[in-house]
């Protein structure tokens, strides 16, 4: 168990680092330097589980998939909000710089839900 709740902590914080970092080289409003990607991965994964989990037990009775989808976009641009305003070395620029960014970071956090799985279904299949 412990094994697998690290997994899932390892993808996560290397999807969103990646989605920071793909966010700097894609679009011109976003920039952060090396020790604020560290940052902002660490307080972006706190405050998006914070989020979440606060949205699924109050806010939501009976989530759907394309909820759960929803909730995740809209939990990626409120830490990406709050992120912005604490970590000094990350700049976002403009509404379509967050949105574009969302989808960024959204995507890369999904793509890293996704292997986390595959890696836990991988190792649970060879013991």
């Amino acid at each position: 168990m412990l094994a697998r709740w690290g997994i899932r902590l390892g993808t996560s914080l290397a999807g969103i680092a990646l989605g920071i970092l793909l966010s700097s080289a894609a679009l011109s409003k976003f920039s952060v330097n090396a020790t604020a990607v560290v940052e902002a991965s660490i307080l972006f994964w706190i405050i998006h589980i914070a989020v979440q989990v606060l949205a699924l037990r109050v806010l939501v009775r009976q989530p759907s998939i394309a909820l759960a989808g929803l909730l995740a976009l809209a939990s990626t641009i409120v830490s990406l909000i709050i992120v912005n305003a604490v970590v000094s070395g990350l700049v976002i620029n403009g509404l379509q710089t967050y949105v574009l960014a969302t989808l960024i970071v959204w995507v890369t956090t999904s793509v890293s839900d996704i292997v986390a799985r595959r890696m836990i279904k991988a190792r649970a299949a060879t013991r």
